[in-house]
């Protein structure tokens, strides 16, 4: 290192070079312990864990407490930082740790921890930073003694726990340096948090998201002039937005979604640094006033599901920052050429799902080079789709049903010419056109999901599709398509979700099918991504998150003969397998009842004879229907079978059981047929976290009715 010259060297008054003197004599020195005290709360924190993620390898009582994992301390060897997130911790929180009397940060998130929070926590005197967020802590917060002096806390994070009760008042009195609040993803009930901005000039984040607050937004807004983030979705908020809420001028991100919000949007545009504002999923009504365009800071703007109506003011042109516009399920109407999307350059995803515009789609769209995701589904545009679409290189979920859009094979063609898209979705259009087999649709190297449903296309299936390598999910039900299925079926190594339902194939089930590789594992399915949730049945309930999908061979109402094929056993990975309203025949394999991950099964209106499978009372059915057949003998008496109400055997004179009107009369019959209590339960249990499990409260009434938008 080359020596200071004389001129760097007067920049060091003699005090520093003392000063670097003592720090080195004090680093060579031996080093003092954290106080007895100190470690004797730590380890008290250690005591009350059943798993300790490895930390009594480290906690050492015969060791330094600030050489230990996850603890840090000052020069002066106090404990000012617990930093112990995803450790896998187990246990209660000791209330012990309150007499870490210098500790600033305290850091315990995404662990198992249960229990309740410690009211010492609360009310240390140095706290900075406390973060329990993401662990099972129950209970409710207390309130702090009315004598409490102020605390220094500025980020508190409790939320993705279980707590419950009313969030405690007190909080914003003692926590005048208060700065930023999370306590969403919880169940704290009553009225959402009253805000004394006065208490805590500085606070400006609170995310309350995901709770059961309820009644209307408390005033108490217009004091917090540092307010930068409001967000509580997903709660049961009622009433109109408060004027005082119109007066927070700093505020960049409101979020209110999935609330009893009412009322109409006029004073929003007093919020002119707004960059994101989501009021969806609220009962919002009016039109957009022309003003709006004064929020130029605007990137995200979701107004989804609400009654809101009119034509869309020419200003939304003025977004030049705009990444997200999400207008699905309202009434808006009119032209939608009247917004510029010359003026959008930033502009990635474009839902109107659902309204009343007319006209044709306007030509400036195709300008938005950064478009990732584009849905236009249900409304009234009409013509074919243009060219320029070739223009979105990054487009991936495009969505177009129901325009009365025509020609087919034009559209596929411009459309294979997108190598971004994964994601295509064009039924009810194209009515009565002709399934196209031009060998030169080609393209869609990347297409996962493709859906052409409810077009009464003719026409066989395709050769073309075989090239689609990556395909996961084909929908073509409800169609007029002919024929036999193609053996080529099963190359299409990816494919897990197929519904050819209520069409007109013919001839027999393939065995090309059992050799699917995605439906013959027990694996998940590949992850479908999605920019965008899909919805099936109108009022466009929504169907399933992206990546939950389940496997599915849908092949009912068709006109498919001869029996099932004992390979049928090799599809282990099917969760639903519909062959309903077919002209099958002789007896159900009895190697569907190895097929352990089935949860739905339709094989009525059929042809099928013999008895019923005893196997079949091995699987755990959320739907099963054997109706209108030619089968005989009892039912099963003993397992779930019995458990399914008269309509899932009607049709089959020949059956007989106590859940049906044609008893068997056998006193042994008789006695085994009683079920406990604990296995119907079990039943109804397993239903409700079934249906969970898929976002709605019954996948499918009739299985063949399925709709993807």
């Amino acid at each position: 290192m080359k020596s200071l010259n004389r001129s760097q060297r007067s920049r060091f008054p003699i005090p520093f070079f003392g000063l670097a003197l003592v720090l080195l004599v004090f680093l060579a020195s031996p080093t003092r312990s954290c106080t007895e005290q100190e470690k004797s709360s730590l380890l008290q924190l250690l005591a009350g864990l059943s798993q300790d993620g490895g930390l009594t390898a480290s906690w050492r009582s015969n060791t330094d407490c600030c050489r230990w994992e996850g603890i840090s301390c000052s020069l002066n060897r106090m404990v000012t930082d617990v930093v112990l997130a995803y450790r896998g911790l187990e246990g209660s929180i000791s209330p012990f740790l309150g007499n870490l009397t210098s500790l600033l940060r305290f850091d315990l998130s995404h662990n198992l921890l249960s229990g309740g929070l410690p009211l010492e926590l609360l009310q240390s005197s140095s706290i900075l930073v406390l973060d329990v967020s993401f662990n099972r802590l129950t209970g409710g917060l207390s309130e702090l003694p009315s004598s409490t002096p102020a605390r220094p806390l500025q980020v508190l994070n409790i939320s993705s726990n279980l707590f419950t009760g009313r969030f405690p008042s007190t909080i914003w009195e003692v926590m005048k340096s208060l700065v930023a609040l999370n306590a969403s993803t919880n169940s704290f009930t009553g009225q959402m948090p009253t805000m004394s901005c006065v208490s805590a000039p500085s606070f400006a984040v609170l995310e309350l998201s995901f709770n059961k607050f309820s009644g209307n937004i408390p005033p108490g807004l217009s004091n917090c002039s540092l307010l930068k983030l409001l967000s509580a979705g997903n709660n049961h908020l009622s009433g109109t937005l408060p004027d005082e809420l119109f007066k927070v001028t700093t505020l960049e991100h409101l979020s209110l979604p999935f609330n009893w919000l009412e009322g109409e949007l006029k004073g929003i545009i007093n919020l002119t640094n707004l960059v994101t504002l989501d009021l969806g999923k609220n009962e919002f009504r009016g039109n957009i006033p022309e003003s709006i365009g004064e929020l130029k800071k605007l990137e995200e703007l979701l107004l989804d599901h609400n009654s809101m109506s009119g034509e869309l003011p020419s200003a939304l042109s003025n977004y030049t920052n705009l990444v997200t516009l999400d207008l699905k399920v309202n009434h808006f109407n009119g032209e939608f050429t009247k917004i510029n999307f010359l003026s959008l350059p930033n502009l990635k995803i474009l839902d109107i799902l659902s309204n009343d515009f007319t006209g044709t789609i306007p030509e400036s769209i195709y300008s938005c080079s950064k478009l990732t995701a584009l849905r236009l589904s249900f409304n009234h545009f009409h013509g074919q789709l243009s060219e320029k679409i070739g223009n979105l290189k990054s487009l991936s979920f495009l969505a177009l049903v129901n325009l009365s859009l025509t020609n087919i094979t034009r559209t596929l063609q411009i459309l294979g010419s997108s190598r971004s898209l994964t994601t295509i979705f064009i039924g009810f259009n194209f009515l009565h056109e002709t399934m196209p087999e031009d060998d030169n649709i080609g393209g869609f190297e990347n297409l996962q999901v493709l859906s052409m449903n409810y077009c009464s296309l003719s026409g066989t299936l395709p050769g073309w599709l075989s090239k689609l390598t990556k395909l996961g999910m084909l929908f073509l039900q409800s169609n007029q398509l002919t024929g036999p299925i193609p053996d080529w079926i099963s190359s299409l190594k990816l494919l897990f979700y197929l519904d050819l339902s209520n069409n007109s194939f013919t001839g027999e089930i393939p065995t090309a099918l059992m050799e699917m590789p995605m439906l013959k594992s027990d694996k998940t399915a590949p992850k479908i991504f999605s920019e965008l949730p899909l919805y099936f049945f109108s009022p466009f309930v929504e169907y399933l998150k992206p990546g939950a999908f389940p496997k599915v061979l849908n092949l009912g109402i068709n006109n498919f003969t001869g029996v099932i094929p004992e390979e049928i056993g090799q599809l282990q990975g099917l969760l639903l397998l519909n062959l309903s309203s077919n002209k099958l025949s002789g007896e159900i394999p009895q190697q569907i009842g190895t097929l352990t991950n089935l949860q739905l099964l339709d094989l009525s209106s059929n042809h099928f004879t013999s008895t019923i499978p005893a196997t079949l009372n091995n699987l755990h059915f959320l739907k099963f229907n054997i109706s209108n057949n030619d089968l005989e003998g009892s039912i099963p008496t003993v397992g779930q079978l019995s458990t399914f109400p008269d309509s899932s055997f009607d049709g089959n004179p020949k059956l007989c059981g106590l859940m049906i009107v044609n008893h068997c009369g056998s006193a042994e019959a008789a006695s085994e047929s009683i079920i406990s209590r604990e296995q119907i339960g079990s039943k109804v249990i397993f239903a409700i976290a079934f249906g969970a499990f898929f976002g709605v409260g019954v996948l499918y009434d009739q299985m063949v009715l399925a709709r993807y938008f």
